[in-house]
């Protein structure tokens, strides 16, 4: 099957299904998140207490796990949700936000991955590559690597190390599962503009991961239906408007997202 027809099948389970998505996010992005699951036609909760958190993800489709803002007892909080979600079959997704940024943070995306089974992992260059034992260059939480083709080959040697799917998003976007790789070229440089895209594309991913087993294509699912949405809302924008318009519109154009979006920009290609 085409791989256009592959997004416009999941897009349909989504609108159809209105999928339950469970977060443990960072506080800066939390509603944002909320409301690009609600705009695609998914139903989000944002639930990080330990006393509660094994319950929700046990009637959640998908648990997106952000390290945006952290503390002691948000990561057990999140330890707890992802194994209980691995033990019931839910797919996970980590956000390893400016995971290079301090030694803390590095070290709760270690323990994370070594707790928890993820499905999909999403993050920049700069972070992707931190999980990878690499060098990088960022600045707080965002990435100042300059990408290249190699993100093809990194993002396909992380996946297969840890047997997920690992998606590195930027001005080109490289998906794989560790034997094939997605190459995408939608997107606006206004999306760096705005706090919150890459959360936002996590909490997509997670969407669409929750209507299906093929995380893979779940992921670049989520990715090219931000790099769309990021094309549509700038386009659409005024001579005097700016990120501030540009976020409005952005939801918006994920809210009348649909599937012949794909087949009129999608720049999709599967090697």
């Amino acid at each position: 099957m085409e791989i256009n027809e592959k997004f416009k099948q999941l897009i349909k389970l989504v609108k159809d299904n209105k999928p339950l998505v469970h977060h443990i996010t960072n506080y800066v992005t939390t509603n944002d998140c909320a409301n690009i699951v609600l705009a695609i036609g998914g139903s989000p909760v944002m639930a990080d207490a330990i006393e509660e958190v094994e319950d929700m993800v046990s009637i959640a489709s998908a648990l997106v796990i952000n390290i945006g803002t952290l503390n002691s007892v948000k990561v057990e909080a999140m330890i707890r949700a992802g194994k209980k979600a691995n033990e019931l079959g839910v797919p996970v997704i980590l956000d390893p936000v400016g995971v290079g940024a301090t030694p803390y943070r590095k070290e709760v995306a270690l323990k994370l991955i070594k707790e928890i089974k993820f499905s999909v992992i999403r993050g920049n260059m700069a972070e992707i590559k931190i999980l990878n034992g690499m060098s990088a260059l960022s600045k707080g939480v965002d990435s100042e690597e300059i990408q290249s083709d190699n993100g093809k080959a990194i993002a396909k040697e992380l996946a297969l190390r840890l047997d997920t799917v690992v998606a590195i998003t930027g001005k080109v976007d490289y998906i794989s599962d560790g034997l094939k790789v997605i190459t995408l070229n939608n997107g606006d440089e206004m999306l760096a503009n705005v706090t919150g895209t890459g959360c936002m594309c996590t909490s997509l991913i997670g969407t669409y991961c929750s209507v299906t087993k093929d995380y893979l294509i779940g992921a670049a699912a989520g990715v090219i239906t931000m790099g769309i949405a990021g094309e549509l809302a700038y386009n659409s924008l005024g001579g005097s408007e700016g990120s501030g318009s540009f976020r409005i519109k952005l939801m918006d154009a994920i809210y009348g997202f649909s599937q012949v979006d794909f087949d009129n920009r999608g720049k999709a290609n599967e090697e």
